[in-house]
């Protein structure tokens, strides 16, 4: 069994050299040095812990009813439910582009947004865009 002694020897010669004026500082000093940082590090493990164990999960509320009349392309072309024709487009064609510009995007891209309804060009693939002569667009993470 070692010491307290033995410890702060070790300490103080940590790293297989002797430094000479780490000799003079008496061992009680050592001792004192690492119960405090002891401290300071079980002060900050269990403030760490307490924040983590704060966070409240996220919750899902007002989900939309999803019907088997919510994916028909009868009722997204009648803009019943804006949001199943959301879901239709998002899902039947990858791409979007505009007949008067040379940029693809997808459908939930903001640029999507400002391409009005009738000009409207919708793609399979980025390969499809691309033989047409359309390039990704810069504003449209993940192209």
């Amino acid at each position: 069994m070692h010491s307290i002694k033995d410890l702060v020897e070790k300490i103080k010669g940590f790293g297989g050299f002797r430094r000479p004026n780490l000799s003079t500082i008496p061992d009680d000093l050592y001792l004192v040095l690492i119960i405090i940082l002891v401290a300071f590090g079980s002060f900050g493990l269990g403030r760490l812990s307490k924040i983590e164990g704060s966070k409240t999960p996220i919750r899902i509320e007002n989900t939309p009813e999803v019907v088997v009349d919510t994916f028909s392309p009868a009722t997204a072309r009648g803009f019943e439910n804006p949001q199943a024709a959301s879901i239709i487009n998002t899902q039947s064609t990858q791409l979007v582009g505009s007949k008067n510009g040379t940029k693809y995007y997808y459908p939930w891209c903001t640029g999507v947004q400002k391409i009005a309804e009738t000009n409207l060009i919708h793609f399979a693939s980025k390969i499809e865009a691309e033989t047409r002569g359309y390039t990704p667009s810069a504003s449209c993470k993940g192209l």
